[in-house]
């Protein structure tokens, strides 16, 4: 989520993630100062899709559907062993991401209205994002800081629905993974 400008977010924006609380302890400190979202109270996580429905959209129908599309998932393990850029931007590379990829897919088959990134880019590439902003200096500096870090596994057991207020994220429901 945090590929998009997040302190123009009106209220009600929505985005779906799997959070990677194994990661916090190597790149909180990064998100905190170049990534908006985490300062805005998005947690470490690789985004399944964002953005989703504006709020008000989202009713019991809406997620029953998403309990079930996310349900019928098995629970899966993550490895971070690498760090990768976009440009301006350092994440970290989750191997195996079909999982991540399977999910973004089957929810947006659902809600073709809700294509990931906002139907910006071609391709889904699942990642974890450390800075988003920086130059490739810091970037370098960054990325020297994580790989001693690295690698870090993490089990994702399910995907949480996050709302913007105006100001913040918020968790609104966590969609559990079948284990």
């Amino acid at each position: 989520m945090a590929d998009d400008n997040t302190s123009s977010l009106q209220a009600g924006r929505t985005g779906l993630i799997a959070r990677i609380p194994d990661a916090e302890p190597a790149v909180s400190a990064w998100r905190e100062r170049f990534d908006p979202s985490a300062r805005e109270g998005v947690p470490a996580h690789v985004t399944v899709l964002f953005p989703f429905l504006d709020e008000n959209r989202i009713d019991a129908h809406v997620r029953s559907i998403l309990t079930a599309v996310i349900g019928r998932q098995h629970a899966f393990d993550l490895l971070f062993e690498s760090c990768e850029r976009f440009p301006g931007v350092l994440y970290l590379a989750p191997v195996p991401d079909a999982q991540v990829r399977q999910l973004t897919e089957e929810i947006t088959a659902r809600w073709p209205e809700a294509p990931p990134y906002g139907g910006k880019l071609s391709e889904v590439v699942p990642h974890l994002t450390i800075a988003d902003g920086p130059d490739d200096t810091v970037l370098d500096e960054i990325e020297t800081s994580i790989l001693p870090h690295l690698p870090i596994a993490s089990r994702v057991s399910s995907v949480d629905l996050m709302v913007h207020d105006g100001a913040r994220w918020q968790t609104r429901v966590s969609f559990p993974l079948l284990e």
